[in-house]
Formats: C-alpha cells, structure tokens, sequence
C-alpha cells in the first residue's frame, strides 16, 4: 500500500501536465485558432483519453456489425504499431507491418469492409470519400 501511494504520488505531475495540456488544446478549439473539420457525411468517432486497453476496437466492430450491412461503412485506424507511413487502404494481403494489429483483426473479421490507417485522421477521411465515397445503400 505505501508503494503504490508514493507511485500515484510520483505520477501526479504528470497527470497535471496531461491536464493542462488537454485544456490548452480545447481552449484553441473553443477560441477557433484550431479549427475543427466537418465532413457532408456522417463520421462516428470511437475514442477516449485512455491510450490503450478500454474496448475501443470491440466497440468499432460492433458499430460495423450494426451499420455495415446498411451502409457503406469504413473503419479508420491510426494504426499503432505500424512500419508504414501516411494513408494505407487494407487488403487481402495486409499485415500487421503494414496497417497495424487492429486494424488487421477487423479486416480479417470483416473482410468486406474498408479498413483504412491514416495517422491524420482529417486526411484519412477524405481520402476514403475520394476512395469509396460511403453512402446509404438501403
């Protein structure tokens, strides 16, 4: 019990960082100096604060399993822990060198959906929408 105090207690700085951080960022949203894209589509966005471990990736194959067969539905990843860089359309020969752990399981799940990696996800967006350009299909 004392080490973990003295450990939450080391940590604490950096969780204050992380804060003001994250409150500067949204300032510069809320202020309009960073300015947030919208798309003529809809975009669902699955992701929180927690780096890893939260359900994230369940949670986009859930949503693919609900929407895939109404629409046409894409997943994008940033792909972690990827060797490749910028925008990277998955298929039947990826791995997880190319796209990332993730997004390779829900390719190998959903082998027909658009599974894309694009560490910018503005850009990964309209690269899908040049690419497929998702749309109702029911």
């Amino acid at each position: 019990m004392k080490a973990e105090f003295r450990i939450n207690n080391a940590l604490r700085p950096l969780g204050w960082l992380y804060g003001l951080a994250t409150g500067i960022r949204n300032y510069l949203f809320d202020k309009g100096i960073r300015k947030s894209q919208e798309f003529q589509l809809p975009v669902i966005s699955i992701g929180n604060i927690t780096v890893g471990g939260t359900g994230k990736t369940p949670h986009a194959e859930y949503t693919a399993t609900l929407l895939k067969d109404r629409y046409k539905t894409a997943v994008l990843s940033r792909g972690y822990g990827r060797h490749t860089k910028g925008f990277f359309m998955s298929d039947a020969h990826s791995d997880s060198g190319l796209i990332g752990d993730e997004p390779l399981q829900i390719k190998r799940r959903f082998p027909d959906l658009e599974v894309a990696v694009c560490s910018d996800r503005a850009e990964g967006i309209k690269r899908l929408i040049e690419m497929w350009a998702p749309q109702h299909t029911g």
